[in-house]
């Protein structure tokens, strides 16, 4: 999965599960701050990636990532998720634990952290 892919899910699912309306997150992967916003209704999701400069929205089991040009499935359950990236036609699945997010890529098979 794209580093911007894993960062953008990871901020909206530690948004949606936390309550939390931050608007960055960090990745522990590159040591770095990145600037979102999102928005949350009944009918859905949309949040903004100022580094890629695109929007990633829908509902709350299919999300359209604008920048990628393709869908990305969410399902949540609890404190734990799973979905699939279909740009990089791979699986991921995490857990979040407050406001730290570990999220695993199957198209890598590598462990990533973030925090909102």
């Amino acid at each position: 999965m794209k580093p911007h892919t894993r960062r953008a899910i990871a901020y909206i699912i530690g948004c949606l599960i936390s309550r939390k309306k931050s608007s960055a997150i960090y990745d522990y992967a590159s040591s770095q701050y990145y600037s979102f916003s999102f928005h949350s209704s009944d009918s859905g999701i949309s949040a903004y990636d100022y580094s890629e400069r695109c929007y990633i929205s829908g509902g709350f089991t299919s999300i359209y990532h604008y920048g990628n040009r393709q869908y990305i499935s969410i399902q949540i359950d609890s404190n734990h998720f799973t979905g699939y990236d279909y740009d990089e036609r791979c699986y991921f699945s995490g857990t979040i634990d407050g406001s730290n997010i570990s999220l695993y890529d199957y198209g890598v098979a590598s462990y990533f952290n973030f925090s909102i």
